[in-house]
């Protein structure tokens, strides 16, 4: 029965030594809680680690073992990875870069090693109990590199993977000496999901610019598979927020706390210890409001929580110290004795206290610098039962795309911070029923649950769309199919496009001459007198003249333009007009003149821009602009824009590869046909061949042919199986 491996780099629960004892306590976050419905059925499992360095193997087979009867199962770690991969690399490289702190970023080997090594020994864990048919279901930074070490192990599993905190822009990314391991190792998943459409655009343009790869609506072809990337946001157990929110406990806990507080308005700040929460600057915002706003001093406290962590790092500690040192200026100086600014506790709380404090709340005030989604803006929504309260949330937050209803600061602007304070302090009660009712149906329907499930349904519809392309692909048995019916055929003719078919790409068109292996393989398929070999490609006719005329075989020119018969003389397929190239030339030139590195290609029908050789990015911002130019003016005109790879070329559109096609095909009583190409001006060739032809397209991308394979190097290993005694 297949099953579904969770893994993360902690479990769903904490073991910790109490008296010499093994201690199990449940973790309260929402991933543990969206994902509880899943590991606990059935054979499922979750894998990560327990939160304790353990150095006894009894301890280790004793950890094991109850965690087995929870559908867990460990992963060791000495303190040594610990500090060198959780604290090191995870928390001082990628965090920091992730977040847009680069100035914090600490660029280690000792760490990338420690990190290569640990995510080594989670894809081992995996590997002892993973199977063909399993669904693995991959979080977080710490773990990029697994779905590819996984990969090259079980090459068909079903792997998603899905990232918690922002993924940056490609200026910061490319900051790291490992991006390329680490974008490589994130594409071993089958879908990528990210909370926001900005981190998933920002993955796309790395992908793009560092590993060369494009995307089709959020489909990255690779040369085996597809990927899929999409925007998933985050959700919560609403349900769980709104009962605890109810809950005696928490109503005793808000009588005794709103006792102590007494009758003044509160302000809520709840954050773990890190620079990217922008703590320091949103005391520094409270404190600018009381100094403009006297009317507020003794009606109005802050209350501040922030959970300790990593506060023996230098950078912690001295963020510690620096908010301790605000929260002691401002206190001093506003406090009196029956009423204090700031009532600030460096501890964590249990849920029902938190729920207390969200129910008190007058405002909410969530202000990272920058957060992957944060949660703690949607748990004051949910506890929010009598819909009175007001959210002041960062932009920077991936939950501020949700969360329109809020007030939505930009978290470096002291001034719009003070001024959003003052707004949600006076906002009219009907306004806050209206804003919260609005926010809390939004997260009704995307719950926790929600995301799960379609999370779920989209990595199981890009399974599906390989599996569809799978069909497709030319392995052993396809291959052994197709020279029986190559043997069997009396007559035979063969389409074969010249680039990226028969040849690779190079950053000069005129480098992509045959070598010695293509003219040994024409040679061999034009020897057997059964065969009619056909090259059909968007080439002038000088340089296929040049390349290829000296064999034995018929040229197809400039996408149907041009016909070479046999007897080596050039013929035209009907009679064109190129009247129209200087016109184009001079917007060809234009955008030759605005992009280094492109050059402009003149055939005797046709025109094509190149762009190989220009920065990735640049190139296809340019490819948008002159495609949507050139469909504008040619709109009335008798011509066709065609993108190609790395070109965008212009012809007469009354001619094509499969018109051309078919000329030859009444030539030719032919028993047995074939076409390649791996472009979509081969889409006309493939539909212009009978019902029965071989149909192969290069590359995975959607296509009329009823086959694909994955290079170049695949046609041609397919034609010597052909030709082979």
């Amino acid at each position: 029965m297949p099953k579904t491996i969770i893994v993360s780099n902690r479990l769903p629960v904490k073991i910790s030594k109490e008296d010499g004892t093994l201690v199990t306590k449940p973790s309260e976050g929402g991933l543990a809680t969206g994902l509880g419905s899943i590991y606990k059925e059935g054979d499922n499992v979750w894998i990560g680690w327990p939160g304790l360095a353990v150095s006894s193997e009894s301890e280790k087979t004793e950890i094991t073992e109850q965690l087995a009867d929870e559908n867990m199962r460990p992963v060791f770690l000495t303190p040594k990875e610990i500090e060198e991969y959780y604290e090191g690399f995870s928390n001082e490289t990628l965090w920091p870069n992730f977040h847009y702190f680069n100035q914090y970023a600490v660029y280690n080997q000792n760490f990338w090693d420690a990190y290569c090594k640990v995510n080594a020994k989670f894809s081992k864990a995996i590997e002892e109990i993973v199977e063909e048919g399993d669904t693995l279901w991959i979080h977080d930074y710490q773990l990029l590199l697994v779905p590819q070490l996984i990969r090259k192990v079980f090459h068909k599993l079903t792997i998603g993977f899905f990232l918690h905190i922002p993924f940056p822009s490609y200026e910061s990314f490319r900051l790291l000496p490992w991006r390329r391991e680490i974008l490589q190792g994130m594409l071993g998943a089958d879908f990528l999901g990210f909370h926001t459409y900005d981190d998933m655009r920002h993955f796309l343009s790395s992908v793009n610019r560092l590993a060369g790869l494009g995307n089709s609506n959020g489909q990255i072809s690779l040369p085996d598979r597809k990927v899929l990337v999409d925007a998933l946001p985050m959700g919560i157990d609403y349900d769980k927020y709104a009962n605890v929110a109810a809950a005696p406990e928490t109503l005793d806990r808000e009588v005794r706390y709103r006792t102590s507080i007494g009758d003044q308005k509160l302000i809520l700040s709840i954050d773990r210890l890190d620079y990217s929460k922008g703590i320091p600057q949103r005391l520094r915002a409270f404190e600018l409001f009381l100094e403009r706003n006297e009317d507020y001093i003794g009606n109005v406290s802050l209350l501040m929580v922030v959970v300790p962590s990593r506060d023996q790092v230098p950078m912690y500690k001295q963020l510690k110290e620096e908010i301790d040192l605000l929260v002691g200026r401002i206190n001093g100086k506003y406090g009196r004795l029956n009423w204090t600014p700031i009532h600030y506790f460096y501890r964590s709380f249990p849920l029902n206290a938190l729920s207390a404090f969200y129910r008190m709340a007058h405002v909410a005030l969530v202000t990272p610098m920058r957060d992957g989604m944060n949660l703690v803006c949607k748990e004051f929504i949910a506890s929010k039962l009598d819909k009175k309260g007001v959210l002041i949330l960062s932009e920077m937050a991936g939950a501020s795309k949700e969360l329109s209803d809020a007030i939505l600061i930009n978290p470096n602007d002291i001034e719009q911070q003070v001024d959003a304070i003052t707004s949600a302090l006076s906002m009219p009660l009907d306004d806050q029923v209206k804003h919260m009712d609005v926010m809390q149906k939004s997260l009704k329907r995307y719950n926790i649950h929600h995301w799960v499930n379609l999370f779920m349904e989209r990595l199981n519809f890009i399974k599906d769309e390989q599996r569809s392309l799978e069909t497709k692909i030319i392995d052993k048995d396809l291959s052994e199919n197709i020279k029986k019916q190559y043997n069997l055929a009396n007559e035979r003719i063969i389409f074969l496009d010249y680039d990226g078919t028969l040849t690779g790409f190079h950053g000069n068109p005129l480098d992509s001459k045959p070598d010695e292996e293509l003219m040994d393989l024409l040679t061999g398929l034009i020897k057997d007198g059964k065969n009619k070999i056909v090259i059909i490609s968007g080439r002038d006719k000088s340089t296929l003249n040049k390349w290829v005329s000296s064999y034995d075989l018929e040229i197809i020119a400039e996408h149907g333009v041009w016909f070479m018969s046999k007897k080596k003389e050039w013929s035209t397929a009907a009679e064109l007009n190129g009247d129209w190239k200087d016109d184009i030339q001079k917007i060809l030139d234009r955008y030759v003149d605005r992009t280094p590195g492109s050059f402009i290609e003149q055939k005797d029908y046709s025109l094509v821009w190149h762009y190989r050789k220009v920065e990735t990015g640049l190139g296809e911002i340019r490819t948008r602009e002159l495609t949507s130019h050139l469909k504008y003016i040619t709109s009335n005109k008798n011509l066709q824009v065609l993108e190609g790879d790395k070109v965008v070329e212009i012809k007469n559109s009354e001619i094509n590869k499969g018109k051309a096609a078919k000329v030859l095909l009444k030539q030719y009583n032919a028993d047995f046909t074939m076409a390649l190409g791996d472009d979509w001006t081969d889409e006309d060739t493939f539909l212009a061949m009978p019902e029965e032809s071989i149909t192969v397209k290069v590359g995975n991308s959607a296509s009329a042919a009823k086959y694909n394979v994955p290079s170049y190097l695949e046609v041609r290993k397919l034609l010597w199986k052909l030709i082979e005694q």
